[in-house]
């Protein structure tokens, strides 16, 4: 903050509270307090923010341009922080499910279902981030459903099940005609992996006897590569359930 103090969130409750009734003396009314503590919160915050927030006549109040950005950001905050009061309070409302890609795979749906049927109290997220932990390490979810090795003395963990590795190939592949491929047989196809989050990786081959790689960023990008027909992936069944892709 500027030498000016710091922000709060009575002084965003004052700015709200002026807008949303239109007067310094109704805001004091809804907000408990003297109509000079609204003038001295108003104050305050253009003080801090280095902004005229409000025109003011002896009539109207309305935002000025810098106000009406300020506003839109002051709700959201203030509804952040009562969520937040709400939560401490109760419990928690809310669960977050992190993941790079797939979420449960087949079990997406039901779960989801499943979830709102049995606790209808607490609302469930489930949140896509490209990251090793699914958005676990970045603070971004409450849990997170991984397929890869994390830091197991870090995280609290246990292993919810195991899915066959299938060959995601382009749909004019000659081995898309096929039932089944080999692993030792990948080796003289180009391998497309996610370095980020994927779950196949050289080491499944010997080392003298390993397909060329070619590395993408995420799963949308993998597809891309995928749908090219210059290169296959290998992947858990999860992705052929939730990824389902016209020419592958």
């Amino acid at each position: 903050m500027d030498g000016h103090g710091d922000l709060e969130l009575r002084h965003l409750r004052c700015l709200v509270a002026i807008v949303d009734t239109g007067s310094f003396t109704d805001a004091a009314i809804e907000l408990g307090v003297s109509q000079a503590a609204v003038s001295r919160a108003l104050i305050a915050l253009e003080k801090i923010l280095g902004v005229r927030l409000l025109h003011r006549t002896s009539r109207t109040v309305a935002p000025t341009t810098a106000g009406v950005q300020v506003l839109a950001r002051a709700r959201l905050l203030l509804t952040e922080a009562d969520n937040l009061v709400r939560e401490a309070a109760t419990g928690h409302t809310r669960l977050r499910i992190g993941h790079a890609w797939s979420a449960m795979g087949r079990h997406t749906a039901e779960f989801q279902r499943r979830w709102h049927q049995r606790h209808p109290g607490i609302a469930l997220h489930l949140i896509r981030r490209n990251t090793s932990t699914g958005g676990l390490a970045e603070g971004l979810c409450d849990l997170a459903v991984v397929r890869t090795p994390i830091d197991l003395r870090r995280y609290a963990h246990a292993r919810v099940g195991s899915e066959r590795r299938y060959v995601a190939m382009a749909a004019d592949d000659p081995w898309a005609r096929r039932r089944s491929v080999r692993l030792d047989e990948i080796r003289d196809r180009t391998l497309v992996v996610d370095r980020r989050t994927g779950t196949t990786t050289a080491h499944l081959w010997p080392e003298d006897r390993r397909p060329a790689l070619e590395y993408t960023q995420d799963i949308d990008d993998w597809l891309a590569a995928i749908a090219t027909g210059r290169c296959v992936g290998v992947t858990p069944h999860a992705t052929v359930t939730q990824y389902r892709r016209d020419g592958i």
